[in-house]
């Protein structure tokens, strides 16, 4: 999709790993963030990692960009990626999503013309780390990010939002795995019980 870049963040402290950094945990022989730019790959031209240890990621063979404004996390990230984008809108996803589904990030990215982020709602929460952004949302970012804001949400009243509700998503991943995210060894274990069942 030329229209649309792919963010991928990779710059968690990943503190529920027990220190490891879970960009790079092993999901059945293979790193969760290989697995996520996989995805992306069949989907969209430019892929843009943000990272502030490139050198742990140049065998995936994307470009790599560090915060433009250390400390500010996922916020942060989605500025940076946004920023650097050559689209006019980019899809925002963590590096530790393994199952992610090139039907349902399809189905969000044909939603985007007429709004500034298209957000899933699941289980009741959106999922602001696996949703659309517009290069339009990039002044209000920077002014919330200035002001200490930090969660990503904060930025959804000012803006043309289209949540995307679990009956339309069920059409493309039944079981919504897709939104599965590995934070904890917990997390982990489970996800390799999917990994093995699907």
């Amino acid at each position: 999709m030329a229209t649309v870049s792919a963010i991928v963040l990779a710059g968690g402290k990943s503190r529920r790993m027990r220190g490891r950094n879970k960009a790079l945990i092993d999901l059945a022989g293979r790193p969760l963030v290989e697995r996520v730019v996989e995805v992306m790959r069949q989907i969209f031209r430019e892929i843009l990692l943000i990272t502030n240890t490139p050198e742990e990621f140049e065998f995936l063979g994307v470009p790599m960009l560090p915060d433009l404004l250390p400390g500010r996390g996922s916020f942060g990230g989605l500025y940076t990626g946004l920023s650097a984008s050559t689209s006019e809108h980019a899809f925002l996803v963590a590096c530790d999503m393994p199952f992610l589904n090139a039907q349902v990030i399809r189905y969000l990215v044909a939603e985007v013309d007429r709004f500034d982020v298209v957000v899933p709602r699941v289980a009741g929460f959106l999922e602001p780390l696996h949703a659309v952004y517009s290069r339009a949302c990039l002044p209000r970012i920077r002014d919330l990010l200035d002001r200490g804001e930090l969660k990503i949400i904060s930025l959804f009243p000012d803006v043309r939002v289209r949540e995307v509700p679990e009956s339309e998503l069920r059409r493309f991943d039944e079981d919504l795995r897709c939104f599965m995210n590995i934070n904890t060894p917990e997390d982990l274990a489970a996800a390799l019980t999917t990994h093995e069942t699907a």
